[in-house]
């Protein structure tokens, strides 16, 4: 691709992918300027770039002119390869199945959880995860569930950022996270209470392999029915074992 290859310091390469890299999942549509402002590309450059990304179909535009991943990305996204989403999407159905509520997978990628899978339904409570979206760890079910299998020195670092207060009910205060963390993992499970929005709570079990969190499993009511979260704690953890069984196996 041509366009901007004059300027210092960057490769063409590279700010194509800061302008891939500026979508998230808060923010799946921009305008050019937000796109150049967040990629830290120029204007002009931007404009050039877009053009090809567009002509390529790795962009497309939404019908207010808005900018957004094309299909092309998808195309390609799906060509990677993904064993633990494989194999633990029939648990993941068969949880939801059972339970009716939504359900879904995430794995830690660096300081949040990722999501790789989610199964839901349209009478189960709306929750903001979303296949690829990112949330920060300590205020999710399965971010505690991960974070509390981290080593030491790994929870100690998190611990000692400035951590997010998503709502009121989030837990921030480092010591009592910490004991929080501690009881995750003598229990073996995470509970939250609208830590990450309101008007819902979770429960949420490690996926462990060899004593080392690959993922988490997590399952999301809506507050009201908080006083059911307990029953379904051991068909979640049943499914998590299952997740490890295969993927360990």
């Amino acid at each position: 691709m041509s366009g901007g290859a004059r300027e210092p310091g960057r490769s063409v390469t590279s700010k194509v992918l800061a302008i891939l890299g500026a979508f998230d999942a808060a923010r799946p549509q921009l305008t050019l300027t937000e796109l150049a402002a967040r990629s830290g590309v120029p204007l002009s450059t931007a404009h050039r770039l877009v053009g090809e990304l567009e002509e390529w179909r790795a962009l497309s535009r939404s019908p207010d002119g808005r900018l957004r991943v094309g299909p092309r990305l998808w195309e390609l996204g799906q060509l990677a390869p993904n064993r633990l989403q494989e194999l633990a999407h029939p648990w993941l159905q068969e949880l939801f199945g059972s339970t009716g509520e939504n359900v879904h997978l995430a794995v830690r990628d660096g300081l949040e959880v990722l999501y790789v899978d989610k199964v839901y339904g349209r009478r189960a409570v709306p929750i903001v995860s979303r296949i690829g979206g990112r949330l920060p760890m300590h205020p999710t079910g399965v971010g505690k569930a991960l974070l509390a299998y981290e080593p030491d020195w790994f929870v100690k670092s998190y611990l000692a950022r400035k951590l997010e207060r998503p709502t009121t009910h989030t837990i921030v205060e480092p010591g009592r996270l910490a004991r929080e963390l501690a009881a995750v993992r003598a229990q073996g499970y995470a509970l939250t209470y609208e830590e990450m929005t309101p008007g819902s709570c979770s429960a949420a079990a490690p996926v462990l392999v060899d004593g080392r969190p690959v993922a988490a499993l997590g399952i999301v009511l809506s507050s009201r029915r908080a006083r059911e979260l307990p029953r379904l704690v051991e068909p979640l953890r049943a499914a998590a074992r299952g997740i490890a069984a295969s993927y360990g196996g």
